[in-house]
């Protein structure tokens, strides 16, 4: 159970940049507060495992990160504690999907919350998922598409999409963190 937030989802905000008539630039300072967010989860020294555009809900006062089911970085009670077995697959980082393919489980990591981050821009932005796969292809075989293929194309308009390319490189190690977006992104207001 968590308080609940006033506010509304990075999803339902960016809609309007959906409309391929007239592509409209994502909010810079809503994506910032997104990626305020996110970091100050890292700083304090958690991964969230489960970044998604719905678990950014952007209030009149701050942006709230929720649905923190899925986070790893701080003591655990047992009887909570159990594999990680993935998040919602469309905004999946490759390393995670590989190692769920290959183990059935994977380790959260922030490097995998700042994939997820420019995954979650993306779909919000655009309305398409990361990777191409069929509408109701098996969690197994979406998966296996992030592992094989590339993302789509970063076609989101403004400075935004240069960032989220960088934020969804197949190489975790130069991803930036989430404080380097956040610094990205207070140069670009």
């Amino acid at each position: 159970m968590q308080p609940w937030r006033d506010g509304e989802s990075l999803f339902a905000l960016w809609e309007p940049s959906r409309h391929p008539s007239e592509p409209r630039e994502p909010d810079l300072a809503e994506a910032l507060s997104c990626a305020a967010a996110l970091a100050a989860l890292h700083e304090a020294g958690w991964v969230h495992g489960d970044v998604q555009p719905n678990h950014f809900v952007i209030g009149p006062t701050r942006t709230a990160l929720i649905d923190l089911a899925l986070a790893q970085g701080g003591e655990i009670p047992e009887a909570y504690d159990f594999s990680y077995r993935g998040c919602l697959v469309h905004y999946e980082a490759p390393e995670i999907s590989e190692s769920i393919l290959a183990t059935g489980t994977a380790v959260p990591t922030q490097e995998a919350d700042v994939y997820a981050l420019g995954a979650s821009w993306f779909i919000s932005a655009t309305g398409w998922r990361h990777v191409s796969y069929p509408d109701g292809a098996e969690r197994r075989d979406q998966r296996q598409a992030i592992v094989d293929k590339p993302h789509r194309p970063i076609n989101v308009p403004g400075p935004l999409g240069p960032l989220i390319e960088g934020m969804m490189s197949r190489d975790p190690s130069v991803r930036p963190t989430s404080a380097a977006v956040c610094a990205a992104l207070h140069g670009m207001l």
